[in-house]
């Protein structure tokens, strides 16, 4: 950045806490707030235990994501547990205001008061950034949880997006026999030019039962109970996707598939990475507002 800006950094997780230092390291005046255990203490940061004084930040950055799912500020590391309204009733429209994942409730409560926030999480250079370290982290679950190496295990990813491509290149660059399922012919030609096996999405059952893990990254149901069932009985289902996942859990109980449902992996396999990744891209959108 050009100049001194003075952020506050309100509720989150180790990521926030990154952010938080390395937004001070660059000279920033930083202020956090319900992210008591997750801050490095440095110079130009002070922790708050009140939000008086936020509606002055030039940029408040909110959590990933925004709100617990019950109407309060997300913010694992705090005792504090502020509602959402009471946050955004301290902070002011013309300041800059982002958050991740921003919920359809906080939203509202924004439009109610006249706030207009940004939604960090859509932006593309986060999600590519964020796909690394959640490829790594799967890698990692991968390797302590199966009883065998990747190398040489069938491993099928369900998904071709940004975190599938990734982790389809991480499981193939550890020896392990990648096949791909999507749902776009596409992504199924990408997929095959990549030397990947292919499997359409949608028709996965009956042709599940040769693989040893299965790393689902589609936030919808691509396996039901008839995918799950088509599983080898100590197949690892890995679901990287966000909610609502894509894994019927219920089903994979009562057949006894074991499945890992690891959300928001870039937060804890690689913090300070991810709070690098958050930081570029608030830049990024700080400079095209032109601060």
């Amino acid at each position: 950045m050009r100049h001194a800006l003075n952020f506050w950094v309100l509720g989150g997780d180790l990521r926030q806490g990154k952010l938080a230092q390395l937004l001070a390291e660059d000279g920033h005046r930083v202020h956090t707030y319900a992210l008591e255990e997750g801050i490095v203490p440095c110079a130009g940061l002070t922790a708050e235990e009140s939000l008086e004084g936020a509606g002055e930040a030039d940029c408040v950055v909110l959590p990933l994501p925004v709100s617990d799912g019950e109407g309060r500020l997300n913010g694992p590391l705090s005792r504090l547990r502020p509602p959402m309204a009471a946050v955004l009733d301290a902070l002011s429209p013309r300041q800059v205001i982002c958050g991740g994942r921003v919920d359809p409730a906080t939203a509202a409560l924004c439009a109610e008061r006249g706030l207009t926030i940004l939604d960090y999480f859509a932006r593309e250079e986060l999600a590519v950034a964020n796909a690394v370290p959640t490829a790594e982290g799967a890698v990692q679950i991968a390797l302590e949880e199966l009883p065998i190496t990747l190398h040489g295990a069938r491993v099928l990813v369900v998904g071709f997006g940004r975190v599938g491509r990734v982790t389809a290149q991480r499981m193939a660059a550890l020896g392990a026999k990648v096949s791909v399922a999507a749902r776009r012919y596409e992504s199924l030609a990408w997929a095959q030019a990549m030397g990947y096996g292919t499997e359409k999405t949608g028709q996965l059952a009956g042709w599940l039962c040769g693989y040893d893990l299965v790393v689902n990254t589609v936030p919808a149901l691509v396996l039901g109970e008839a995918e799950l069932a088509d599983l080898k009985p100590d197949c690892l289902v890995l679901d990287l996707a966000s909610k609502p996942g894509g894994v019927d859990l219920e089903a994979a109980a009562r057949l006894g598939r074991r499945v890992i449902w690891a959300l928001s992996l870039p937060g804890k396999v690689a913090p300070v990475t991810a709070g690098a990744a958050i930081k570029t891209t608030i830049y990024h959108m700080l400079h095209e507002l032109g601060a």
